[in-house]
């Protein structure tokens, strides 16, 4: 009997460890986890009655690895329709150009109407085909379509190892776009060689497994900067030739068969077209005898440190594009500044061109995406430009064309951009070590110590949601979910438990937590490393809370009330603390308004603490979750505080959301508290401690203050705008509050007008 149950046990083990493994999948491999082994790639050996065709992916792009799919064939590019289309139709495309696999395809010309002859219709891939010519179809250039129907895919940015661009169509390369295997700027001068970045060297491709350099025969000014640009750098300069030719001649270069012709304005090298074949001499030397050099000018956040003095010293002008809401740098929704007030830009017609002026504009290189759909959050206030056009060379966004009306855009179309940033090698100097997945463990380090490279743990006193956000960033994992300050059920590795790292204090917007301060050679960890090491769980996505600045505007009233109807509130701490000596039967003066919390992020806001320790509130007759959500301050003109504001805390909770989404949280009957994304939570004006107490207070002009999750207590994408500000008028009778606005809305010259914290980001540090 327990025989013939033995492979059954077997089968649904396999199957519990299969499922258990797939959790993880969507997950992906980050930096320091080995991608799974590919197989090498072999060019595809074609018989000589097979059509000779070419393909590229081209039109409105928003990353250079999809696009609508062209096929070149009988001296014409044409398109391919999307009847009978299929993910394994789309898998032969991306392999064929060298992709290592098809993540989607997209009917309906998605990417705008091609032109030219429809090639393909009715294509039945198996996914084996070594060309698409190889797809039974009705024929080739035998179509019913129309370009209404030109079919589009995504490939995955990862190409094929050992991949080998074959061209069998010699007399026409002029029209191909480039596909090789990888490309990078090669260090060549010693001076150059240990710089973080790497800013000059030798271009070179890899093709067939082999890194070769390119003849500078046809090479251009346009071609430098599109190379610079793919590696994260906005501009390309002058280099010194005499250097770079001493050095040819020393070492025999290995050239690459074709030379390169871009306009300047692609993203990447593989929109680029390719130029002619390389013509070599008898010697193995290309016709000028030199392989392309280029000298890239890296953005003021990555210049090498000897200019850090001087960046310093410079004081920037104030900006008029920024990004908000990346996890990492160089990624956010764009916001632009006009008439003193930031505002997002619109989605419609939004392009790889456009996302890339918005990078170079700002210090990085091209842009990696365009994002649409308000993917990296929602802004608050105007959306300033609408169907944004851009040849690609502007000096700034705001230079390009573009439609001022805006009617019929909102929030939910805010356009978002991934530039390409330097390499700086901040991912090889920390790890997570022991996590159940490779998005949480414990803090390692690698620093220097008695001349040699030792992984050591981080100091985890005072280690909180700031300093762990840094650690997400420089490991490319998106942003902290939490922050640990014991880690003894993660065992790292052994050799590591030594505390390497102390006194660690970050802003959060650090691209390294080397860049954090910390305490130097003179380390001070009196509970050890080990099991009282710093650790972190990190996540693709992170919510955003911002008050609505109107409604407190709208709703801000005072009201006298008796003492003997403020037990409840006295009892909470809602009141200034000279109620304490005043008869039951003296009132109180408040300043009462609605605060309409929204959660414009990219996850549910939901509170720290654990269900079991929630308090109960006798005021509000329900569980409090977070016992500091928010403080209510008044100051003076010149920042003194003149009114004893209060720690609010909270029963967070769905009060309304946008159309099409449903309400998860409630406070009545104990039930799960958050924010859901698209949802907002109101605490009403006539609820108790919705006020500040100004009794005591005089006449006159005032800056009223809010602060939303004070204490960092729940990580979100922006803190920035977690702080609102009203001017508020007081003439012993009425009260008035006008101009209220969010933290990072106004211009940094409008802002400084206003009193108290400029944002979120500088409280209790």
């Amino acid at each position: 009997m327990a025989t013939h149950y033995l492979p059954c046990c077997t089968v649904t083990l396999l199957v519990l460890l299969k499922l258990t493994l797939a959790q993880y999948e969507h997950l992906g491999y980050p930096p320091g986890y080995p991608d799974p082994e590919q197989e090498q790639y072999t060019a595809p050996q074609l018989a000589p009655d097979t059509p000779r065709i070419q393909l590229r992916l081209a039109g409105d792009k928003r990353k250079h690895n999809e696009g609508r799919v062209e096929v070149f064939y009988n001296s014409e590019w044409g398109t391919v329709c999307d009847d009978d289309f299929t993910i394994h139709a789309a898998q032969v495309v991306c392999r064929e150009l060298g992709y290592l696999e098809a993540i989607s395809w997209s009917p309906s010309s998605k990417y705008g109407k091609g032109q030219g002859p429809i090639w393909f219709d009715n294509l039945h891939c198996t996914g084996k085909e070594k060309t698409l010519a190889l797809c039974p179809s009705n024929g080739i250039g035998v179509s019913d379509c129309k370009h209404s129907e030109d079919v589009g895919v995504v490939c995955s940015d990862k190409r094929i190892p050992g991949f080998k661009f074959v061209n069998t169509l010699p007399n026409h390369v002029e029209n191909l776009d480039i596909q090789v295997e990888d490309a990078r700027i090669r260090p060549i001068l010693s001076s150059y060689r240990k710089r973080i970045p790497v800013t000059e060297g030798y271009v070179e491709v890899k093709d067939g497994g082999k890194w070769k350099q390119i003849c500078n025969t046809e090479w251009t000014q346009f071609n430098s900067r599109v190379i610079c640009g793919m590696f994260g750098f906005p501009g390309e300069r002058k280099y010194n030739a005499r250097v770079y030719k001493m050095f040819a001649r020393r070492r025999k270069p290995t050239y690459w068969d074709f030379s390169v012709n871009c306009t300047g304005n692609e993203a990447h090298l593989s929109s680029c077209k390719l130029g002619q074949a390389t013509s070599l001499k008898s010697n193995g030397t290309c016709a000028e005898g030199l392989p392309v050099v280029v000298s890239c000018v890296p953005g003021r956040a990555f210049s090498p440190t000897p200019m850090t003095g001087f960046r310093k010293a410079f004081k920037q002008e104030q900006a008029l594009v920024r990004l908000r809401g990346g996890a990492i740098v160089g990624e956010g929704r764009v916001e632009v500044l006009k008439n003193g007030e930031w505002g997002t830009i619109c989605d419609d017609s939004w392009s790889l061109l456009s996302a890339t002026v918005v990078c170079r504009e700002l210090g990085f290189g091209t842009a990696k995406e365009a994002l649409s759909g308000g993917r990296l959050g929602q802004g608050m206030g105007p959306v300033h430009m609408n169907e944004v056009e851009c040849s690609g060379f502007e000096k700034s966004i705001t230079e390009c064309y573009f439609n001022k009306d805006a009617l019929g855009c909102s929030h939910e179309e805010d356009a978002a951009v991934r530039c390409n940033v330097p390499a700086m090698g901040f991912q090889e100097r920390l790890r997570l070590s022991g996590g159940r997945n490779p998005y949480e463990g414990r803090v390692e380090v690698l620093v220097e110590k008695n001349g040699s490279l030792v992984w050591g743990t981080v100091c985890s006193e005072g280690w909180g949601t700031m300093e762990a956000m840094v650690v997400c960033r420089q490991l490319g994992l998106g942003f902290a979910s939490n922050a640990f300050q014991e880690t003894w059920y993660w065992p790292g590795e052994v050799s590591a438990d030594s505390v390497v790292m102390s006194g660690v204090r970050c802003s959060g917007t650090e691209m390294s937590l080397s860049y954090c301060l910390h305490h130097g050679a003179h380390l001070s960890c009196p509970k050890g490393g080990g099991r009282n090491a710093a650790g972190v769980s990190c996540s693709e996505t992170a919510p955003d809370l911002v008050l609505n600045p109107q409604v407190v505007e709208q709703t801000t009233y005072m009201e006298d009330r008796p003492m003997f109807m403020l037990q409840c509130a006295y009892e909470e701490n809602c009141l200034a603390s000279a109620s304490s000596q005043v008869p039951a039967n003296s009132y109180r003066r408040l300043l009462r308004f609605s605060s309409q919390i929204h959660n414009n992020g990219q996850s549910d806001f939901r509170p720290k603490a654990s269900r079991h320790s929630w308090v109960w509130h006798d005021c509000h007759r329900h569980y409090h979750s977070m016992e500091v959500f928010t403080i209510y301050d008044l100051f003076s003109l010149n920042g003194t505080k003149v009114a004893e504001g209060h720690k609010a805390s909270f029963c967070l909770e769905d009060s309304e959301c946008d159309e099409g989404i449903e309400k998860r949280y409630e406070c009545a009957n104990f039930g799960d508290q958050g924010i859901t994304v698209g949802c907002w939570d109101t605490y009403r004006h006539d609820i108790d401690c919705q006020w500040v107490d100004i009794t005591d207070i005089k006449p006159g002009d005032y800056i009223f203050q809010i602060i939303i999750n004070p204490n960092y207590e729940v990580p979100e994408s922006d803190y920035t705008n977690n702080i609102m500000k009203c001017r508020c008028r007081y003439d012993g009778h009425r009260v008035w509050m006008y101009s209220c606005h969010n933290g990072g809305s106004l211009s940094t010259e409008t802002e400084q007008t206003f009193p108290g914290l400029l944002n979120n980001q500088v409280t209790h540090r």
